[in-house]
């Protein structure tokens, strides 16, 4: 493969992000790790659901006097929107136009810091209230839940800035392509399970 062939909109493959063996093989290599990381989530909502409201005798903290609605909904339509520009990003992508891919993937890791400054004020406004970690067991298995998907957005940002920087002076070819795609396909993962916290953790919890 020779990164240095100059392509065009019109002689650019359709699906450049699996149109080499490499490419191929690292969708293989990024649906296995997936596999692993929906099991991970899996039995930490199991856990979350298991300790709910669960703590001390006489604990004052439960779910429908702790969450507030209104905060994580802007942070859940951050993180959609997110999705959205990061499939503007792969659609350019997909026609050859390096920079408007560029610019969409920048507005995706802008709204993906905003969600985490959102979300890092939430746990402070927890820690300052006395929800600390360690309170409870309620407390430990919420924070253990949505900051391990904090941690997520946080190498999603990191993995997509990188590739941004490394590639600005490249350009687009068939061996940075697949690297792209992957990296949304994984914004896509951590929102989808997003969509989930929001459900099971606060929607629900509120409800009762």
């Amino acid at each position: 493969m020779d990164l240095n062939t100059k392509y065009t909109p019109q002689s650019w493959p359709d699906h450049p992000e699996n149109s080499t063996l490499e490419g191929k093989n690292k969708f293989v290599g990024f649906w296995l790790f997936l596999g692993g990381e929906t099991v991970t989530f899996a039995s930490l909502f199991a856990t979350y659901l298991a300790l709910k409201n669960k703590g001390p005798s006489g604990m004052e903290f439960t779910t429908q006097g702790l969450f507030e609605l209104p905060l994580v909904f802007i942070m859940t339509m951050l993180l959609l929107t997110s999705s959205l520009t990061s499939v503007y990003a792969m659609y350019h992508m997909k026609n050859y136009n390096f920079k408007a891919m560029q610019a969409w993937l920048m507005v995706t890791v802008l709204l993906g810091a905003a969600f985490l400054g959102f979300e890092i004020y939430e746990f402070k406004h927890y820690v300052h209230e006395g929800f600390t970690y360690g309170q409870s067991a309620f407390s430990s298995s919420f924070f253990t839940l949505v900051g391990t998907h904090g941690a997520h957005v946080l190498v999603g940002l990191v993995w997509i800035t990188l590739l941004m920087v490394r590639n600005s002076k490249r350009g687009l070819n068939l061996y940075n392509a697949p690297k792209f795609y992957l990296a949304s396909l994984y914004w896509h993962f951590i929102d989808v399970v997003w969509v989930f916290i929001f459900t099971v953790v606060y929607l629900m919890g509120v409800m009762g």
